[in-house]
């Protein structure tokens, strides 16, 4: 598939490997409170008791409702932040920057969560397309952001573009997954405001 992004567009200011970057763990959130459980209520309200959940590019956190999922992978780029992740029931570590093929089986997912880092991704079309192989017909995903970031890391299509701008561009990455927006938010719970898109597969009736 035609990517996204430009060569341009996908530039960091950072250019070394992200391994690197994330090699020593990270063990603090990245927005604040208000944001954090407003993200929960945000699952809660999308997701069920026995869902599968796959938390892309996570951390030692993954933010869900305390609902008694049936499995729940997570992934990152740091084996000890996922390690600390209680929620997790199976983990892997992987470089989407590199490689965009998921170890996981086609239709294995109803809940896919990606929080507070879509902004690092330099081949979100290929990343999503992705997401959307592994999310069951039925299921729903959640990207959601702020306006804090690691800004040599971040993107340079999203370095340059408003709040409003970036869920526009999450909502492409979206469709490249075969999904399309069915709500968007947009709120100021606290300090740091709470941008989520949220997505599912057309209805094809």
């Amino acid at each position: 598939m035609a990517e996204i992004l430009s060569s341009a567009d996908r530039r960091k200011v950072d250019e070394s490997d992200d391994r690197e970057f994330y090699r020593s763990p990270r063990l603090v959130t990245h927005a604040d409170d208000a944001f954090l459980s407003r993200l929960t209520e945000l699952y809660a309200a999308v997701a069920q008791p026995g869902d599968r959940v796959f938390d892309a590019m996570s951390s030692w956190r993954s933010f869900l409702p305390d609902y008694e999922f049936e499995h729940v992978v997570g992934h990152g780029l740091n084996e000890t932040e996922l390690d600390e992740n209680n929620r997790l029931d199976e983990r892997f570590v992987q470089s989407f920057n590199r490689e965009q093929s998921l170890p996981l089986a086609t239709d294995s997912v109803d809940v896919l969560c990606c929080a507070l880092s879509v902004q690092y991704l330099q081949y979100p079309g290929a990343t999503f397309e992705e997401f959307g192989r592994v999310l069951d017909t039925d299921g729903v995903a959640v990207v959601s952001f702020t306006n804090r970031m690691f800004p040599t890391k971040a993107v340079r299509a999203w370095r340059n573009r408003t709040m409003d701008e970036r869920a526009a561009l999450v909502e492409q990455y979206l469709e490249a997954g075969g999904l399309s927006r069915t709500r968007r938010v947009a709120e100021r719970p606290g300090s740091n405001p709470f941008y989520a898109v949220v997505g599912r597969r057309p209805d094809e009736g």
